[in-house]
């Protein structure tokens, strides 16, 4: 059988670029959104890749559970995820830190840590029983440096930093590897970059290419050896 990638959260860009890098190398691709409104088209984005498409809500536990227990079912056992966090542009947006109370931060930490958490609780036993697996996920660089402009997603982001760091140490010698991926600026493709190409959000940000990234994902997932790859576009603007 061959290896399986689930991606969480694929969208045009990274997602679907960290699926076509790993299809290179035979994965079979488990990709998750939470509309099938452009499933039609990434099948057809990863021609000679074996492509399963699911709709789910990665931030409800019960979808989140439900969608990998089919992707196990009908895709094969999966031995990859790949994480990226939901749309941060989504719901309220940013607010200045110095505005934010504890309902605003709230927010970022129950669409993006806490679904994380839940898919390591989910797919980690297994992994372990193995004494095989990757665990890879996306992240903003307001969870390495302070970025003031990015105000209420900074503590959510530095939480998955840490979270995911934390996990790496802790699985080294385990035969499962976690990493993450860094990211400070609009991924090309993605919707991310869409809406602030689209919106004047008072500051610049530089590009980045999500095939970069992925070649990058691969390479840690390959090595092992690394916990951490940033991809800094802020200081190019």
């Amino acid at each position: 059988m061959p290896p399986v990638i689930a991606v969480l959260g694929v969208g045009p860009g990274l997602g679907l670029s960290i699926a076509r890098r790993f299809g290179r190398e035979g994965f079979t691709t488990a990709l998750v959104s939470r509309t099938d409104a452009r499933h039609a088209a990434y099948r057809e984005s990863l021609p000679g890749v074996t492509t399963h498409t699911y709709t789910a809500d990665v931030t409800d536990e019960v979808q989140l559970k439900a969608v990998l227990d089919r992707i196990a079912a009908e895709a094969g056992e999966i031995g990859t995820v790949y994480f990226g966090p939901a749309d941060a542009t989504a719901g309220p947006g940013i607010t200045p830190l110095t505005e934010a109370g504890a309902d605003t931060l709230r927010a970022p930490f129950e669409s993006i840590v806490l679904p994380a958490v839940r898919l390591v609780e989910a797919v980690l036993p297994r992994m372990l029983a193995r004494g095989s697996g990757s665990l890879l996920f996306a992240g903003g660089l307001s969870g390495k440096y302070p970025m003031p402009m990015l105000g209420s997603l900074a503590p959510a982001s530095a939480a998955l930093r840490m979270y995911v760091l934390t996990l790496h140490a802790a699985l080294r010698e385990k035969g499962v590897y976690a990493g993450t991926l860094t990211i400070g600026g609009l991924i090309e493709r993605g919707d991310i970059h869409r809406v602030f190409t689209e919106q004047d959000h008072g500051f610049a940000v530089g590009t980045l290419d999500p095939d970069d990234i992925a070649e990058k994902a691969w390479s840690l997932h390959a090595a092992r050896d690394e916990a951490e790859a940033e991809f800094n576009a802020m200081a190019a603007v």
